[in-house]
């Protein structure tokens, strides 16, 4: 489908798509980083944090276009979806700060620092990526086949 007939409702299943690219580049370089292959995981973080910029911008115009997205239906599945939309929330706002020093630690070589603070970007990153997905599958998916669609405030 070529970009021009692209939506604001489409940029949700783009989001899960970028978040989940995301989640794969991060785990290939994390293995990438335990065979030291250096200039592999190089790359491969370089890619990754440029996906998750595409997914930071879409995100941000999606919200800023259809405002807040609200799980409607009550239940177990509303407390799973908020137990799960809590710390990903959270843990998200510090994804870019973290990523963006770890990032700016390695490129310069300063790789003590570096892995110092990776070994805490990494798996924040990786659970705000895979709960990305889920929090979409569960808003976008999920509610509807319950008998409820996401409405915004």
């Amino acid at each position: 489908m070529p970009l021009a007939f692209l939506g604001v409702h489409d940029l949700p299943a783009i989001n899960a798509t970028l978040n989940a690219l995301a989640t794969v580049l991060l785990l290939i370089a994390y293995s990438f980083i335990r065979q030291k292959k250096i200039q592999a995981h190089k790359r491969t973080m370089l890619i990754a944090f440029g996906v998750s910029c595409v997914f930071l911008i879409s995100y941000l115009v999606h919200h800023a276009l259809a405002g807040y997205v609200r799980f409607e239906k009550p239940g177990l599945v509303r407390t799973i979806y908020l137990s799960i939309l809590v710390p990903h929330t959270i843990l998200a706002m510090t994804v870019p700060v973290l990523a963006i020093i770890t990032l700016l630690f390695g490129l310069k070589g300063q790789y003590a620092r570096h892995r110092k603070i990776a070994r805490w970007t990494f798996p924040i990153w990786l659970f705000v990526s895979v709960t990305g997905v889920v929090v979409y599958v569960l808003l976008y998916q999920v509610q509807p086949l319950l008998g409820s669609a996401p409405s915004t405030l």
